[in-house]
């Protein structure tokens, strides 16, 4: 499969998969953990001969692919033009399959935290186990190394926490109105514990269902994650997304309401015209005004 073939495959993949969350996967000769059904497809990627399958906990399926190897979509129960016997991975959502076939290598690994490497200490609580220890998560929260980290960025460390992903932040970080840009230092005790005791009853509540939900008010059961651009449930304000990270993973959150600690910076306005009628009317907008209110 030659390059140009292969991004466009990635691109179909991404329709099909991207922001849906998995229903099944099927590998018989992995190498590696296995994604876990109800986890969320956040990316999808072509690089060089490799497609590579990104899930909201960090996890990516890696495919290499040469001579007969390829990826096909189909609608599920739509027949397959190849055989099952060439199967060598499936991910599978409520409306589509993407399968891969011949592939010469099938593995699965975690994607590097670039703040935190693997040998700066142990992992943190598990959040799904019910005798984790909440207050150990607390604990690493508020003494985290470097106190200019974003929260968003902290929350998806495991050596702070196990157990939450893309989905489980942005969903935490709306329930405690809190913004994904605080930076770890800027929260108080208070913070630490509602943000760890959330997160703990989410992953909970949602622990072995292929769809998970954190609300029972929007069709999908998530606040605000895969909701850009829709109304936010508490003040109807229009959820946003950004990607974050080397990686561009989507960070959804409301601006209305998860104001608490915010240091997210403006975009700033550039002098595009140089007109003098244009140059009054940009200092005439009420956030750049200088007079008194």
């Amino acid at each position: 499969m030659i390059t140009g073939d292969l991004c466009r495959t990635a691109s179909t993949m991404r329709t099909a998969l991207v922001g849906h969350p998995m229903v099944r996967f099927h590998a018989p000769q992995l190498i590696g953990p296995e994604p876990q059904p109800g986890r969320m497809v956040e990316a999808v990627e072509a690089n060089g001969k490799h497609v590579e399958i990104i899930w909201d906990d960090g996890l990516v399926l890696d495919t290499k692919l040469r001579g007969r190897s390829e990826w096909h979509v189909y609608r599920n129960g739509a027949p397959w033009r190849r055989s099952w016997e060439s199967l060598r991975a499936s991910v599978q959502t409520d409306d589509f399959v993407a399968v891969c076939f011949d592939a010469s290598e099938i593995e699965t690994y975690r994607l590097p935290d670039p703040t935190r490497h693997p040998g700066f200490g142990r992992l943190g609580p598990n959040l799904a186990r019910p005798d984790a220890d909440l207050s150990e998560a607390v604990n690493l929260l508020l003494s985290y190394a470097d106190p200019e980290t974003r929260l968003r960025d902290v929350m998806v460390d495991q050596h702070v926490m196990q157990g939450v992903g893309n989905v489980y932040r942005c969903e935490v970080l709306w329930a405690a109105e809190l913004s994904p840009w605080a930076h770890i230092s800027d929260l108080t005790h208070h913070d630490a514990v509602l943000i760890v005791n959330t997160a703990a009853r989410m992953v909970r509540a949602n622990e072995g269902r292929s769809r998970r939900a954190t609300t029972r008010l929007t069709t999908a059961g998530l606040a605000v994650y895969g909701r850009c651009g829709q109304g936010c449930i508490r003040c109807h304000e229009t959820i946003e997304s950004q990607p974050i990270g080397r990686y561009g993973r989507m960070m959804y959150w409301c601006p209305g309401c998860q104001v608490r600690l915010d240091r997210h910076q403006p975009t700033e306005i550039r002098e595009m015209d140089p007109h003098p009628a244009a140059v009054k009317y940009l200092n005439d907008l009420p956030w750049r005004s200088t007079r008194a209110g």
